[in-house]
C-alpha cells in the first residue's frame, strides 16, 4: 500500500473513446494536371492484407474493420479514484472484472462481479495492491485500461495509424501517412514517371564510378580503409523529409511497426549515428518518442532515432519485449535487426555508430540486446531495469560492449537491490550493483570502479577499450535515463 498512500488524490473521468484504435480515410486521387485517376491500387505498409482501388471518379474510402466497434461501456461509465477507493458508476454488465497492475502489467489485485447494474466500489486499502500503476476494467469483453498517476487517464489501445501507398502504372508511387483516426477529403496527387528507386540508381552509379577508378590505376586498389568505407556508406539519394515517419517490417509473418524520427539537422550528405529507443511495457514507440531524454541531445547533431513498438503475449498490458520469462512471445532481437537493416536502406547511417537505449522494460530490452546484438550496437544505455536471471544465464555477447546504466535507489518497480519482482512472473532481477558487476565480468574489466566526472561508478580498464558505468540517483524512482550524460557516453564508442 506504500505507493497508493503516496497518491492521495481524487480523479474522475467520463470515458469517451472507442474500444480499439480503428480508423477511416476517404478522399480522391488525381494527376498533377488535376485529372481524376481510376484504378489506383491502395495498400498499407503497416496493415497486412489491406488493399483497395480508386473508383472511376478517383475517389476512395478505406475503413479499418474495428473503427465502428464502439464500446458502450466507455461511453456511459465513469471511473473515480478517491483516497485508494475505486468507484465505477454507470455500469450495466453481466460480468465485470477490475484488475490493478504494476508498471510491468502484472496483476496485484483482481475482483470479478456478476450482474452489476449501477455502480461498484473496491477499497484498495483492504488489499495488498503494491506498486499499482494501471487499472484495467473488463465489462462483458469490453476492456479498458487506465493509468494511475496525478490523474486517472484512459489509455488508448490498439494499432497505429496507417501509412498508405498509392500505385498506378505510368505514375510515381505516392505514400500518405494518416494524421487522425477519421479523415475525409484527403487529396492525393500522383506525378507521371516510372518508379525507379533513386537510391538504387545512385548506388549503381557509385559502383560503376568506383570500378572505373580501380581499372585505371592500380594505386587505387591500395587505398586506405577509410576511403573504402566512404564507398560502402554512400549517401547518394538518401535525403529524407524531417519528421516522425511510421514504418514497418515483416518478421516471421507479422508486421512489426516503428517510428523513424528524422531531425531537421539531418541533411543526408554524410553518415550519421542511429539510436534505437525501446519503450516500457504498456507503452508504445510514440510514447517513448515523447518521453525520452535523448532526442533533445541527438536532434541538433542530425542523429536518426527509432522508436519500435513491442507486442503482447505474456502480459495483460501487452506491448512488451521478449527478454526472458516476460513479456512477449515474439523474436524482438530479430525484429530489431530487420528494423535497423530497413532504415539503413532509407537514410545514411554510420553502421559503426548504432546505439540502444530504453526505459523500464525498454531498459531491460537494451540490456538484452547488449547480450545478443553486440555485433550491431556499439554501446547501450539502459534505464530503470536490469537483466534478470533467465536472460543473464544465456547472455553471450560476441564482443565486449560498453554500457552505461541509470538506476534510482527508490525504484519501486525494479528494485535497486534486485530480487524477485513480487508478482509471480518469473522476473528475478540482478539488481543495479549486480548488473554492474555482471557486465564488468563480461567485458573483462579489471581493478575496482572509480567515480567519473559525472559522479557515476565506472570500470574503465576493460577489454578493447570498453567501459562499464553505473549512474545511481540517490532517492531516484522509476524514471527515464539522463540523456545529457548518456548520449556523450554512447557516441564516444564505435564498433571495432
Amino acid at each position: 500500500m506504500t505507493m497508493f498512500k503516496s497518491m492521495a488524490f481524487a480523479g474522475s473521468l467520463a470515458a469517451l473513446s472507442t474500444l480499439s484504435f480503428g480508423w477511416s480515410i476517404s478522399g480522391s486521387v488525381n494527376s498533377g494536371s488535376g485529372r481524376a485517376l481510376a484504378g489506383v491500387t491502395i495498400s498499407s505498409f503497416n496493415y497486412a492484407g489491406l488493399e483497395a482501388k480508386s473508383a472511376e471518379d478517383g475517389t476512395f474510402t478505406i475503413t479499418n474493420a474495428e473503427a465502428s466497434l464502439h464500446n458502450a461501456f466507455v461511453k456511459t461509465a465513469k471511473v473515480q479514484y478517491n483516497y485508494n477507493v475505486i468507484t465505477i458508476s454507470g455500469v450495466k454488465a453481466q460480468t465485470i472484472t477490475v484488475s490493478v497492475m504494476d508498471a510491468l502489467g502484472k496483476v496485484a489485485y483482481s475482483k470479478t462481479q456478476h450482474n452489476v447494474n449501477g455502480s461498484l466500489s473496491i477499497d484498495l486499502n483492504k488489499t495488498s495492491a503494491r506498486g499499482a500503476k494501471f487499472l484495467r476494467i473488463n465489462a462483458d469483453g469490453n476492456r479498458n485500461t487506465y493509468q494511475i498517476g496525478k490523474t486517472v487517464t484512459l489509455m488508448k489501445e490498439g494499432d497505429p495509424l496507417p501509412v498508405l501507398q498509392f500505385a498506378l502504372e505510368g505514375y510515381q508511387t505516392t505514400t500518405y501517412q494518416a494524421k487522425a483516426e477519421i479523415e475525409t477529403g484527403v487529396k492525393i496527387t500522383m506525378q507521371r514517371g516510372s518508379n525507379i528507386n533513386p537510391v538504387s540508381s545512385s548506388s549503381q552509379k557509385a559502383e560503376s564510378s568506383s570500378s572505373a577508378k580501380v581499372e585505371s590505376s592500380s594505386s587505387e586498389e591500395a587505398s586506405s580503409s577509410s576511403k573504402a568505407e566512404e564507398i560502402i556508406i554512400n549517401c547518394a539519394g538518401k535525403t529524407y523529409q524531417a519528421g516522425d515517419h511510421k514504418m514497418s517490417v515483416n518478421v516471421d509473418g507479422k508486421n512489426r511497426t516503428f517510428i523513424m524520427h528524422v531531425p531537421s539537422a539531418y541533411k543526408g550528405d554524410k553518415p550519421v549515428p542511429l539510436v534505437v529507443d525501446y519503450h516500457p511495457i504498456g507503452g508504445s514507440g510514440q510514447g517513448q518518442l515523447s518521453g525520452t531524454t535523448y532526442k533533445s541531445q541527438t536532434d541538433p547533431e542530425g542523429v536518426i532515432s527509432l522508436y519500435p513498438d513491442g507486442t503482447g503475449g505474456k502480459s495483460m498490458m501487452g506491448a512488451g519485449w521478449n527478454v526472458g520469462p516476460c513479456c512477449s512471445n515474439d523474436d524482438d532481437v530479430k525484429f530489431s535487426r530487420e528494423m535497423i537493416k530497413a532504415v539503413e536502406e532509407k537514410v545514411c547511417i554510420d553502421t559503426k555508430r548504432v546505439y540502444a537505449t530504453g526505459f523500464s522494460m525498454g531498459g531491460g530490452m537494451s540490456n538484452h540486446v547488449a547480450c545478443y546484438m553486440s555485433d550491431i550496437y556499439a554501446a547501450v544505455a539502459p534505464a530503470a531495469m536490469d537483466l534478470n536471471k533467465t536472460n543473464s544465464a544465456t547472455c553471450n555477447p560476441v564482443r565486449p560492449i560498453s554500457i552505461i546504466m541509470f538506476r534510482g535507489t527508490n525504484d519501486n518497480v525494479c528494485r535497486y537491490q534486485g530480487g524477485d519482482s513480487g508478482f509471480n512472473d518469473g522476473l528475478n532481477f540482478l539488481g543495479a550493483e549486480g548488473n554492474f558487476k555482471f557486465w564488468a565480468e563480461k567485458n573483462g574489466c579489471t581493478g575496482s570502479p572509480s567515480k567519473n566526472s559525472d559522479g557515476c561508478d565506472e570500470y574503465s580498464n576493460c577489454k578493447d577499450g570498453t567501459k562499464v558505468v553505473l549512474c545511481t540517483k540517490q532517492g531516484g524512482g522509476h524514471e527515464q535515463g539522463n540523456g545529457k550524460v548518456g548520449w556523450p557516453f554512447l557516441k564516444s564508442f564505435t564498433m571495432p
